[in-house]
């Protein structure tokens, strides 16, 4: 497996390159898989009714939105742990401290190590288009498969510990800041 990713020529129209053409890369759209192909691929790879999977999938569904909804980091099999969390304004005082504050509320994704791992080794294949849409090149990646951690400044190579903990979800100035975590993404 690779993930497909292109790289198109495009006229950059503002910062350091505006007026250039440069090669814009982005992941090629995947479609959405729907949830009854997800759950018949599970009752198949499990052994058990598309029925029985369904009631599970549905189950796990609102087990983990009542818990994290209760403040809980909930483990989700074989992914990671998610959470939810917020971005509000900072005060001086706590006679400032109001509802208003908080600016969003955000789902916040951490990956389990094994995840990692996987994105880190499957290969990049490039296809590199003109500013005309012909195709000039492909490439497949050489890279090392670091894997972005956005609760921690370093890219990892996708091995490490697990997030055991870390940010609450709380951020001043409404910046990415507030934790101590490894490991986290934010779902916007």
């Amino acid at each position: 497996m690779a993930l497909k990713v292109k790289a198109q020529e495009k006229l950059q129209k503002i910062g350091t390159y505006a007026g250039k053409y440069r090669y814009v890369m982005m992941p090629e759209i995947y479609t959405a898989l729907n949830q009854d192909k997800v759950i018949r691929e599970a009752a198949l790879r499990s052994g058990v009714s598309k029925g029985i999977m369904q009631a599970c999938w549905d189950a796990a569904g609102e087990v983990i939105k009542a818990w994290a909804t209760e403040g809980h980091s909930v483990a989700l099999p074989g992914l990671g742990t998610m959470r939810f969390g917020l971005r509000a304004k900072s005060v001086a005082t706590a006679d400032e401290v109001k509802t208003g504050l908080i600016s969003t509320r955000r789902i916040i994704f951490t990956p389990a190590v094994d995840l990692k791992d996987e994105l880190a080794s499957t290969a990049i294949q490039i296809t590199c288009y003109d500013r005309n849409g012909k195709e000039v090149k492909r490439v497949t990646s050489t890279d090392p498969g670091n894997v972005e951690d956005n609760e921690n400044t370093q890219p990892s190579n996708g091995s490490g510990s697990q997030n055991q903990g870390g940010n609450t979800g709380g951020n001043t100035g409404g910046d990415n800041g507030g934790g101590n975590g490894s490991g986290g993404m934010v779902i916007d």
